[in-house]
């Protein structure tokens, strides 16, 4: 039997994003992580503690120029396949107009690297 074709279509776009994070949960522990995608609603998180499903944390992301603190909510992890890495879906909670401010500037540079065609490298 063929298996069906499909696409998931986002209701907003994700992008690939290196940035350092660090995820205060509730209780106080903060731990280190690298973000590997984001979106305006969201992010994934590669981490080397998991984080329960339906976690709600504090998330300070920074590109080494930029920084925000945003509150979201673990939707979803991923094992880490035997290399002790974890993956998680942060959905980011409505926050102040500074964090969608950030956001929506990383989102508008990553777009527009995406949307540029790469120029010749004539050095090689």
């Amino acid at each position: 039997m063929a298996q069906a074709a499909f696409a998931i279509r986002r209701t907003n776009p994700r992008f690939s994003f290196s940035a350092d994070a660090e995820i205060t949960l509730h209780d106080g522990n903060a731990l280190r992580a690298k973000l590997s995608e984001i979106s305006s609603r969201g992010c994934y998180i590669d981490t080397l503690e998991p984080v329960p499903v339906g976690t709600e944390l504090r998330l300070a992301i920074s590109d080494g120029m930029n920084r925000c603190e945003v509150d979201g909510k673990v939707i979803y992890g991923h094992a880490g396949n035997g290399f002790g890495v974890f993956g998680m879906g942060v959905v980011f909670a409505d926050s102040s107009a500074q964090r969608n401010a950030t956001i929506a500037a990383w989102l508008d540079d990553l777009a527009a690297q995406t949307a540029k065609p790469a120029e010749p490298d004539y050095e090689s």
